[in-house]
């Protein structure tokens, strides 16, 4: 029987394994959730809000228990008590907007004419969900879609393998219809096969750029509905006038919080040159302030990578650099646990430029690199000289200044004085090869269901 493993990288070995489904299991749980589907969308839309809200309470109340869990599968220090604040929220959210954001447009109730546009679930919807935040970045379509009347099949990453299985348990205690809402161990070509014959309404998927373009190909002519999260390189721009302070700590939290490893994190920075000298000198002090260690001690403030292949791609690009001329400024001695595999010190590079892996491809580690600028147009270049295009974080007190800029730049959200976050009142989404579609907010809601309209001509006697 093939086994998916989770390798933890806290000690290297296997942390936990399930079975692959065959692909004839595969089939029958997604035809038991199209079945159940059709009665739970029948259902108020209240009363499955509310058993979504309660499925969220019942994890909340199993914290003990997911938080070593997430440190033993993906490094992520226990101090930081997991993802319940952006998950709550986001849930909260979405249950607060449900009603408006699917209730029908309505053109004319007349004497002669009713004419709607009416929101309906797409059937059964498919989460793949990546390993870096595995329970907000699930959660931003397992809410809605949920909320909205679809039945929902998720698939989780190996390297967090029982989140998904922790996850369906909460909401299925909670009174969730188990078939409505299920958790699924699957291989690459079993996944492929099922979307490729159209099993799914829709698919949702967080991960790389590779991996969107496979289930792309998998879904061709199906016309299967896609959102695609995928690759990043968010860049930050200190502006002459910004707070210095405030964007160092932002900034450098936003490169180097959870290793690196978020979707939306500070991968390049461009910096006034003004400013320049004293940000770099202040951000190098900031990282170095890290206590990279074991996940479990409540003293660590940086566990490990999630794998120690992430780590090599991010050592590969800093010596990379540093060959080609770039300097790096943290000190190694700093950080003794740093061990060559998944344990990697944070590092801030100078003397970059846009030649070099660092400033180019996704790095998904707690290493950036800083350039230095005369003019918004050249930061806006360089912003834009980027094959992704999720988040951009401008730092200025002039607002009409960071509009202007925003409007310029090729890219899902900007944020003036803010970086690293997701707003679930606002669609999260991405441009160029970042993918396309979004999640939470309203149109998260209309992505998440298809548009019916009614036509009805009333007889008059």
């Amino acid at each position: 029987m093939t086994m998916i493993q989770c390798i933890s990288p806290v000690d290297g070995l296997v942390y936990a394994e399930r079975p692959v489904m065959s692909p004839e299991a595969a089939v029958e749980a997604v035809g038991r959730a199209r079945q159940a589907q059709k009665a739970w969308a029948k259902r108020p839309l209240d009363e499955r809000v509310q058993l979504v809200l309660k499925g969220v309470a019942r994890l909340n109340e199993m914290v003990d228990e997911v938080v070593p869990e997430l440190a033993w599968m993906m490094g992520r220090p226990v101090r930081y008590g997991g993802e319940f604040k952006g998950f709550n929220e986001r849930s909260n959210y979405v249950a607060s907007i449900a009603a408006d954001a699917l209730a029908p447009l309505r053109v004319e109730d007349s004497a002669s004419f009713e004419r709607r546009i009416e929101r309906e679930p797409h059937g059964v919807v498919f989460v793949i969900a990546p390993w870096n935040y595995p329970y907000m970045t699930a959660i931003n379509t397992i809410a809605p879609a949920l909320m909205a009347g679809n039945a929902v099949v998720i698939k989780h990453a190996s390297q967090t393998l029982l989140v998904g299985e922790r996850m369906v348990r909460a909401f299925v205690e909670a009174g969730v219809p188990e078939d409505v809402f299920q958790n699924v161990f699957l291989d690459h070509a079993t996944s492929a096969k099922l979307i490729s014959e159209g099993l799914f309404n829709f698919i949702n998927f967080t991960g790389s750029v590779e991996g969107g373009r496979s289930i792309e190909r998998a879904a061709a002519g199906t016309f299967t509905g896609l959102g695609l999260e995928l690759g990043g390189k968010d860049p930050g721009y200190v502006m002459d006038d910004a707070d210095l302070d405030a964007a160092v700590d932002t900034l450098m939290d936003g490169a180097t919080y959870n290793s690196g490893q978020c979707c939306c994190g500070i991968e390049r920075i461009y910096v006034h040159e003004s400013l320049y000298d004293a940000f770099v000198e202040k951000s190098v002090a900031w990282v170095s302030n890290y206590k990279l260690g074991n996940p479990l001690d409540k003293e660590t403030t940086l566990g490990p990578m999630a794998n120690k292949r992430f780590a090599k791609v991010v050592r590969q690009q800093i010596a990379d650099a540093v060959a080609s001329g770039a300097r790096a400024l943290v000190d190694p001695k700093l950080f003794p646990a740093d061990d060559g595999g998944a344990y990697l010190a944070p590092q801030v590079l100078v003397d970059v430029d846009h030649s070099m892996e660092i400033m180019r491809e996704e790095t998904f580690g707690p290493a950036v690199g800083i350039m230095k600028v005369k003019t918004d147009d050249e930061a806006i270049g360089y912003m834009n000289d980027s094959r992704y295009g999720l988040t951009a974080s401008l730092w200025t007190p002039d607002v009409d200044r960071a509009n202007r800029i925003g409007s310029q730049l090729e890219t899902g959200t900007v944020f003036m004085n803010r970086a690293d976050y997701l707003d679930p009142a606002l669609v999260w989404t991405g441009v160029k090869e970042t993918g396309r579609g979004g999640s939470l907010s309203v149109l998260g809601f209309h992505n998440l269901t298809r548009p019916k309209s009614y036509h009805l001509k009333k007889v008059t006697k």
